[in-house]
């Protein structure tokens, strides 16, 4: 498959609008890519009515999320690259293993099942949900002091407000039990054969100061895959943080993208 022509399917994290991808729909486009954006299930079209109804992502657990998303690249009718950040990276993973993505890209993702999250520095980004087991039924809000925590860390207050009143929206809280609660479940949703030889190429993004997906842990994932023949690529930006995909910054990760992109399917 020749790179030019491509579709490529983005898939945001938590706490993120669709349209976040905004700037990377129309660089991939303007370089000849078939790019589409669709939002988690049950996501309004808007970052304006995802905060009004909020109850409409309520209960959303991963698997629906990847349901979602293999029913859009089924009706595509060929096989995409895949784009996630974050939770959304994981999703990308799921579908290049069963065979729907011809590659994809996980942006910061969380640990696989089999990779142990111990950094200390997501623990304040994951216990102000977790502590009410009813937040696994919910949807979710995290204030901009919590956002700064959690994604713009790595930016001026000022970036980081303006991210957050641009971009973010209210998630499903059952991801975050999950994703917690993954290495304790034999039928956990973040459970990816990563010795499967038969996927397509994968690379793997970590930033150096993410405090949501720690490059550490970043790693640890990527040497799970090193049990499989097919290419997994890897790299880190050690000034970056979590808020990497969408912030001013973006720019250099899209080219990366996309050079990476055109190498594999040349």
């Amino acid at each position: 498959m020749a790179a030019a022509g491509t579709a490529v399917v983005f898939v945001h994290g938590m706490f993120l609008h669709a349209a976040s991808w905004t700037s990377w729909v129309e660089l991939f486009r303007a370089a000849g890519h078939d790019p589409v954006n669709p939002g988690w299930p049950g996501e309004p079209s808007t970052v304006a009515l995802a905060r009004q109804e909020p109850d409409r992502v309520a209960g959303i657990g991963i698997d629906d999320v990847v349901t979602h998303y293999a029913q859009i690249i089924r009706a595509l009718g060929r096989r995409p690259v895949v784009i996630g950040h974050s939770t959304g990276a994981l999703v990308a993973q799921r579908l290049l293993d069963q065979g729907l993505a011809a590659a994809a890209v996980a942006l910061q993702p969380p640990p696989i099942r089999g990779v142990a999250n111990l950094a200390p520095s997501s623990i304040p980004v994951g216990w102000p949900l977790l502590r009410n087991p009813a937040n696994r039924r919910r949807a979710l809000s995290l204030t901009a002091r919590q956002f700064r925590y959690s994604h713009g860390n790595a930016l001026t207050t000022i970036e980081s407000d303006q991210l957050y009143r641009q971009w973010a929206i209210p998630s499903p809280g059952r991801p975050v039990f999950e994703l917690v609660s993954a290495n304790l479940s034999r039928r956990s949703p973040a459970t990816i054969d990563a010795a499967n030889p038969d996927r397509g190429p994968l690379f793997v993004v970590a930033g150096g100061r993410d405090r949501s997906a720690p490059a550490a842990v970043v790693q640890a994932t990527v040497r799970r895959y090193l049990a499989s023949s097919a290419v997994t690529d890897y790299q880190a930006y050690p000034d970056r943080g979590h808020s990497m995909p969408v912030d001013s910054g973006w720019r250099e990760i899209a080219d990366a993208t996309l050079v990476w992109i055109r190498r594999q399917l040349h």
